[in-house]
């Protein structure tokens, strides 16, 4: 008798129509319930295409219904029609679950932490120049930020962009500085009005990142997540079929205890682990001795129970928040110091795995 590990294996050969991913890492399975030898495949799809729905189901019931003990297979699918018209599915560029503004998007990945004050924003604004530099090396499209930190839109302030975006054929243009394309909520309120939104209205908001933003021909869109497992998380991961995410940590347990559990959000709706980052990691005299002020371990841990790779560990430099409050990154800045070589490592490792998949 076939069990749920061997059905889940079942459902990642059976491929979105028109493209090489399948279903799983696309996030349309919403559950899986087995019963003696029946099993119900349930499925979330955003598409106008109604022949698309057709084929996933025949091809669920052969994959399943082909595994020892299974006699009858179930598909429920709820269906949404997208509200902007998406290319067709297989044409060359496009993606299921993504609106026009996002068709030229190649890569789209996750900045994630468990709990706030690891300075994930930080490490987004600087893994984004990092990625700007080497995608600039070699002569491809550039890099952009969607901030969805809803409550604490730091980006803009971090990379140095200001202003009001403008408005070109119903869509928002993005702020743009070193290369970068950036959104956030930042540049739709006044520095000193508070956000105090329920989850809808947050969810309404990312969802507009990702179909009213012109993002334009980009090779990586970073999203900056708020901390925690809640409604942003889920509406993004429902919103934008992510390549992949990575996690922020600190090395005292405090952190990277909470980063695990937020981390295993991921697993669930299918988005895999690029890697983890430990921020803070220690601090270096100059002598090179270092000073592990909080703590050690907390970032390789962290990789090891998540079945990933640690990416780097970045020391406690004060020119990081320095030129973060200057809207300058430290990547920018001072290319040649060790927090922007380490930096830079990452960027590099996060974009082998990217053209890798």
């Amino acid at each position: 008798m076939a069990d749920k590990e061997q059905i889940q294996t079942a459902l990642k050969s059976v491929k979105f129509p028109g493209f090489s991913r399948d279903i799983v890492s696309f996030g349309l399975v919403r559950e899986v319930e087995q019963n003696d030898n029946e099993v119900l495949i349930g499925i979330e799809i955003t598409t106008a295409d109604t022949t698309i729905p057709e084929r996933i189901a025949a091809d669920i019931k052969s994959a399943v219904g082909a595994l020892e003990g299974i006699d009858e297979v179930k598909v429920r699918m709820e269906i949404s029609q997208p509200k902007q018209q998406p290319s067709p599915a297989g044409a060359a560029g496009s993606k299921p679950n993504t609106s026009q503004a996002m068709q030229q998007v190649k890569y789209a990945i996750a900045v994630a932490s468990g709990k706030g004050g690891v300075g994930k924003s930080t490490v987004t604004v600087n893994i984004a120049c990092a990625l700007q530099r080497l995608l600039e090396a070699e002569g491809k499209s550039g890099v952009g930020i969607m901030d969805c930190d809803i409550y604490g839109p730091s980006i803009p302030l971090m990379l140095g962009a200001a202003g009001r975006p403008e408005i070109e054929n119903d869509l928002i243009v993005p702020i743009e500085n070193f290369g970068v394309r950036t959104m956030s909520m930042g540049f739709l309120v006044d520095e000193d009005t508070p956000v105090v939104w329920r989850g809808p209205m947050i969810m309404k908001t990312i969802q507009q990142f990702a179909q009213n933003v012109n993002w334009g021909e980009l090779e990586i869109l970073v999203v900056d997540l708020p901390p925690g497992t809640g409604d942003a998380q889920l509406s993004l991961v429902q919103t934008i079929p992510l390549e992949g995410a990575v996690i922020v940590t600190t090395p005292q347990p405090a952190a990277s205890n909470v980063a695990r559990r937020g981390a295993r959000m991921f697993d669930k709706v299918s988005v895999p682990l690029l890697g983890v980052v430990e921020n803070m990691s220690y601090l270096e005299a100059a002598d090179g001795s270092r000073q592990n002020l909080f703590g050690e371990g907390g970032g390789s841990e962290t990789a090891k129970s998540l079945g990933t790779e640690l990416l780097g560990q970045l020391p406690i430099d004060p020119n990081i928040r320095i030129g973060c409050d200057k809207g300058i990154p430290i990547v920018i800045s001072d290319p040649d110091s060790k927090a922007s070589q380490v930096f830079m490592e990452i960027a590099r490792q996060i974009l082998n795995s990217l053209v890798k998949k």
